[in-house]
């Protein structure tokens, strides 16, 4: 609860009106088994998609206007993605840091469904291979990758319409600073209803990284960490994995095709 709290007074300072203001977190001194709460603004909401135009200019203005308390990647307190405790240590090497967050919920799928040698061996190769292709040249060259702050688990079912202003707003965030086209990655799984036009949308207030060309690849690395936490949500999830190993086990992104691998 720590950790949302804190997710949620970040996103809060930088947009008042995208986020419920969060009053307090604590643990009940009578309860059994130990219970803990987090306690926000009311807001009478409509489970709605928000309007694309709106809804992406105000994240992006987040991603924009943030600025990391250490100037790297990573977050003030330990948080959780749904239930699971994610990595988020200071990082100055985005590639480093979101090597550490992949094998984290790798680590922790495995433990919930079992060891599987064709499964971790592609993994291998997308840590020792693709991470570095893929996310390696955003600080090479002279380029300066900015740490952004993120909402962390941004999908339809965190978001909603405000019935008093009609106004987007969002919740129960895992925020930490990392490159802003991480927020994105939820969006390419396949239960994801932010589809084409919010991608369209974010786009048009921040362009792609440099180098742009991989930015499509970027996006699809980046959901690999959104589907292992619902491998970890979901145990057992029929043909998850299977589709996983017919999507891992390439040498290159390039080899790595939309169609073969429509999860991603």
């Amino acid at each position: 609860m720590e950790g949302e709290f804190n997710s949620m007074s970040e996103l809060y300072k930088l947009a008042p009106s995208f986020v419920p203001q969060p009053h307090g977190w604590g643990k009940f001194k009578l309860a059994s088994p130990v219970t803990h709460y987090f306690l926000c603004e009311f807001i009478d909401m409509q489970n709605h998609l928000p309007d694309p135009v709106s809804f992406c200019a105000r994240l992006a203005d987040i991603h924009l206007k943030s600025v990391s308390p250490t100037g790297q990647f990573g977050f003030v307190v330990p948080n959780c993605h749904g239930k699971i405790l994610q990595t988020n240590e200071w990082d100055s090497d985005w590639a480093s840091f979101f090597t550490k967050l992949l094998v984290n919920f790798l680590q922790i799928e495995i433990e919930t469904n079992g060891p599987w040698h064709e499964y971790e061996q592609a993994f291998g190769t997308i840590v020792t291979t693709v991470i570095p292709q893929l996310l390696g040249p955003l600080q090479a060259d002279g380029r300066v990758l900015k740490p952004s702050l993120v909402h962390g688990d941004l999908w339809q079912e965190n978001a909603a319409i405000n019935l008093a202003t009609g106004d987007p707003v969002v919740f129960d965030a895992s925020a930490f600073y990392a490159h802003n086209e991480y927020e994105l990655g939820t969006w390419r799984r396949k239960t994801i209803k932010f589809g084409r036009p919010y991608f369209n949308q974010y786009l048009l207030n921040i362009p792609p990284s440099e180098p742009a060309e991989q930015w499509d690849d970027r996006i699809r690395l980046y959901s690999l960490k959104f589907n292992l936490a619902h491998m970890i949500g979901w145990p057992g999830a029929p043909f998850v994995r299977e589709e996983y190993v017919l999507c891992l086990n390439f040498h290159t992104p390039q080899q790595l095709t939309r169609q073969e691998c429509s999860t991603i």
